[in-house]
């Protein structure tokens, strides 16, 4: 079931989405005259990458893009759920939002009809940083160390258990230090106060560590040890093995670091959107590919090579008829797709059972709704991940 395998209009402005209009050039892609997005902060991959996607639906479609920057997860969020935005660059929060869990765990939220449009996975992986002068190899040798733990942030904390767990541990068997923040736990790092953080291979921190007296290792993950990821992938089945190309510490194309990574962004939208929009975007992501692969670091990752189309949330249904219409789509994966409708189905009508007799105070909200939920998917076949 797994398969491992220009500029724009004013981003910043206050988001005003106007009605849809359609008429482009191109007589098999429909695409609104003006679109909106979310999408990580200014300073982002992410952000670069819809500013790329952007100006070639600009040039080729005459489809303007704005783009909201949003800091965190809930800003990100937020527009998508009310329909304010069409599409969001996420994060590994939308999978958290479809599955109704962690901070969707809120009488705010619940699990959300989220469709995976299209992904990026690039030459970066996402793993644990390792103070260099440990002689950390493996996961499994961790034991003992001492291990970050980000408060708020669920996302790098489940990184960590995950790794943890590929290498036959938990939190119980390192010692957990806990950061107000994950840059300062990088800096906990370099002053000895602590041994290894989650992060992406590529980013600053990490480079800041490879420089300094301690220097930086990298966990190897041996992609043939089936036990170990499926421990892995009980607690994050997100991630997939994969051959990490740059990074701090010197890993390269000439010196690759067997690791792990996920997708980053990942570009949803909510079940309803049109699916003119939906594959119009997907054909024209595809079709065009060469004209922006190389304006915004990892955009090559849209590459329909790099798309597991057997993940962890469902693809829109036109996405689906795009893949079908070329040649790629499989009965495995079109079981796969329907496993994912299925299991969210049932998420939103337990999340709607649930919601009306639900207690008021958050945490005993939070507890009764993951139980809830637990038991729901259990009864359907369905592994929870989550407790």
């Amino acid at each position: 079931m797994r398969q491992f395998a220009r500029q724009l209009a004013i981003a910043t402005l206050p988001l005003t989405l106007l009605t849809a209009t359609y008429g482009h050039a191109n007589e098999e892609v429909e695409l609104p005259s003006t679109m909106a997005w979310t999408a990580y902060g200014t300073n982002s991959s992410g952000y670069a990458q819809a500013v790329a996607i952007g100006g070639m639906l600009q040039e080729h479609y005459d489809t303007s893009v704005r783009i909201l920057p949003g800091d965190n997860d809930v800003s990100r969020m937020t527009p998508l759920k009310q329909g304010r935005v069409d599409l969001c660059a996420c994060g590994i929060s939308s999978y958290y939002g479809a599955e109704g869990v962690l901070m969707f765990a809120h009488p705010d939220w619940g699990p959300q009809p989220l469709r995976v449009i299209t992904t990026s996975t690039a030459s970066f992986g996402l793993s644990l940083a390792v103070a260099g002068d440990l002689d950390v190899k493996t996961p499994a040798d961790l034991k003992g160390k001492r291990v970050a733990y980000i408060r708020g942030d669920d996302a790098l904390n489940k990184g960590t258990e995950a790794y943890l767990a590929f290498g036959g541990l938990t939190w119980d068997d390192v010692e957990r230090v806990d950061y107000p923040g994950y840059g300062r736990s990088f800096d906990g790092i370099i002053a000895d106060n602590v041994d290894a953080s989650f992060t992406t291979t590529v980013t600053p921190p990490a480079q800041q560590l490879a420089s300094s007296p301690r220097g930086i290792s990298w966990p190897v993950l041996d992609p043939d040890d089936t036990e170990a990821w499926e421990r892995m992938q009980a607690i994050a089945p997100y991630f997939r093995p994969h051959e990490v190309t740059s990074g701090a510490g010197g890993i390269s194309a000439d010196n690759p670091l067997p690791s792990a990574s996920y997708p980053y962004p990942i570009v949803v939208a909510n079940q309803d959107l049109d699916d003119k929009v939906a594959y119009g975007l997907i054909k024209a992501l595809q079709d065009n590919h060469d004209d922006y692969k190389d304006a915004a670091p990892g955009a090559v990752g849209y590459a329909l090579e790099y798309q597991d189309l057997q993940w962890v949330i469902p693809f829109h249904d036109a996405v689906v008829e795009y893949y079908e219409e070329i040649g790629v789509w499989t009965e495995e994966m079109q079981a796969h797709q329907e496993s994912l409708v299925e299991r969210q189905a049932l998420l939103l009508e337990t999340w709607n059972a649930f919601i009306e007799g639900a207690p008021d105070d958050e945490d005993a909200f939070r507890e009764a709704w993951m139980s809830a939920r637990a038991d729901a998917l259990r009864e359907a076949g369905f592994d929870p991940v989550f407790e």
